[in-house]
């Protein structure tokens, strides 16, 4: 998984309807600017330290910070940019959106004199898991000329690769303050199951074709992010789901009032607030929770 992905996003754009999938900042403007206020909300109740950096994990075309800016620098904050992204290709992008950017292969390369506001939007999922059946890893053979598994019956995955990463968000948050947004699609209690998954095209495919010309994600184990970052020190709120994490923020309202400004796009814009919104949809599959240094606010919307 580790070895595909790292092909994958090096040699593609892989958003859009020319690519495999979508993420929610590229279906509206909204959920940047949500996520920005409540980074944003964050620091002003800190007591607006400074110096502070905001921070993208994975952060495809650059979308996300772009929405996200702009409504902090709406409200007086104007922090640097980092992004942690190894992918040349998307690098080329973020650089079109950021020019002024810093860009970072690994968390740990991150500056350490002053917070964080960093958020992390479908960027565990891609990170790689381990499969067990009976107590023994599961393994891939080349078997008649295909990929296929070795052993199959009851799954336990575990993924010490996103353990790492959280530990290494809430470390950073714990030295120098901040807080997190980490939001993807996942369970929120750690139990037995196959979550390894493959789209292409927009469609759900065999995880063990076209090894690195798909993406590979699994789903995000909400309660071992928490217990992760509870370990490094950090706290963690309760686990939202999108929707309603979304219109406590005010999305509703925020939708009504671009299309009041474009009335053209009415339809469209509705459309976009109903499928980051609606259970059915993104609505409760993706989900959400904050980590944040202790004496720091939660961000605004989660217990």
């Amino acid at each position: 998984m580790e070895a595909c992905n790292a092909y994958y996003y090096a040699t593609r754009d892989p958003l859009g309807a020319r690519g495999d999938f979508t993420t929610a900042p590229e279906i509206s403007q909204m959920f940047g600017e949500l996520v920005g206020a409540a980074l944003a909300d964050a620091w002003q109740r800190a007591g607006k330290p400074w110096p502070v950096r905001f921070v993208e994990l994975g952060p495809g075309r650059g979308t996300l910070a772009a929405d996200a800016l702009r409504v902090m620098r709406s409200a007086r904050l104007d922090p640097p940019i980092h992004f942690v992204e190894t992918s040349p290709t998307l690098r080329a992008a973020q650089a079109l959106q950021h020019p002024g950017a810093h860009w970072h292969d690994r968390i740990d390369e991150l500056p350490d004199d002053g917070p964080l506001l960093l958020v992390a939007n479908e960027f565990l999922d891609a990170l790689p898991v381990r499969q067990h059946v009976g107590g023994q890893e599961r393994r891939i053979e080349f078997i008649g000329g295909h990929l296929a598994f070795d052993r199959d019956g009851e799954i336990v995955e575990t993924a010490p690769a996103r353990d790492e990463a959280v530990a290494a968000i809430a470390s950073r948050l714990v030295a120098q303050g901040g807080a997190a947004l980490v939001i993807d699609y996942g369970h929120p209690e750690s139990a037995p199951g196959d979550t390894l998954q493959a789209l292409h095209a927009h469609r759900f495919a065999r995880v063990l074709d076209r090894p690195g010309e798909q993406d590979l994600t699994a789903h995000v184990d909400f309660a071992a992010v928490a217990r992760a970052a509870r370990a490094a020190g950090a706290e963690v709120t309760l686990l939202a789901e999108q929707g309603p994490w979304l219109e406590r923020l005010g999305i509703i309202a925020r939708a009504a009032a671009l299309a009041a400004t474009a009335p053209e796009r009415a339809g469209e814009i509705e459309e976009a607030r109903a499928r980051l919104c609606r259970p059915d949809r993104m609505g409760s599959l993706f989900k959400l929770l904050a980590i944040h240094a202790p004496g720091w606010p939660a961000p605004a919307g989660l217990g």
